[in-house]
């Protein structure tokens, strides 16, 4: 059953999630802390800061992890072709129709509104993701951790995937 359940909410995320990763996290959040209790939302936050730290698109990484950790290397297997399959599907039945109206107005309009949607969906989760480490390690940490990243970032530009890893380390040695 396990195995429906995984190609059910990978399938379906990423048949509905227009606009690629930052739609589809959402989505798959809901159905894997909320609808399934697979992850509590801490470790969610957690999967998703590992998957933004790694090369490549976020959605396949999430879903490799969600799976193994719910039904091991088949579930893995499972939830990494589930997130594949709507894209490739739809990419092969409609490549004519997509070539063909890719520069339509109707289109690009469509992709307008839809992208402060997406925002506001990613704005949902970060905040949610900030009250959960508020109430977690406190406001010390918070703000260390936030200026710290804030400096490296812009000042520095330091790589995201090294703040990443520095907040975990921070955890690790300050936290742990």
């Amino acid at each position: 059953m396990i195995y429906l359940e995984l190609l059910w909410v990978f399938f379906i995320a990423n048949l509905l999630g227009y606009g690629g990763g930052p739609s589809i996290i959402p989505l798959i959040e809901h159905e894997a802390v909320t609808v399934f209790g697979w992850l509590t939302e801490a470790e969610f936050a957690e999967v998703l800061a590992m998957g933004n730290a790694l090369p490549g698109p976020i959605a396949p990484k999430m879903a490799a992890f969600i799976g193994y950790t719910q039904a091991g290397v088949g579930g893995s297997l499972v939830s990494l072709f589930s997130t594949i399959a709507p894209s490739l599907i739809m990419m092969l039945a409609l490549m004519g129709l997509l070539t063909r109206y890719k520069d339509a107005p109707q289109i690009k309009k469509l992709t307008q509104y839809i992208r402060p949607t997406i925002a506001v969906l990613l704005a949902d989760i970060a905040l949610r993701n900030f009250i959960s480490t508020w109430n977690g390690i406190g406001w010390v940490h918070l703000l260390i951790l936030g200026a710290a990243s804030l400096l490296c970032l812009t000042k520095f530009k330091v790589h995201p995937a090294l703040m990443v890893a520095g907040a975990l380390v921070y955890g690790a040695l300050l936290l742990g």
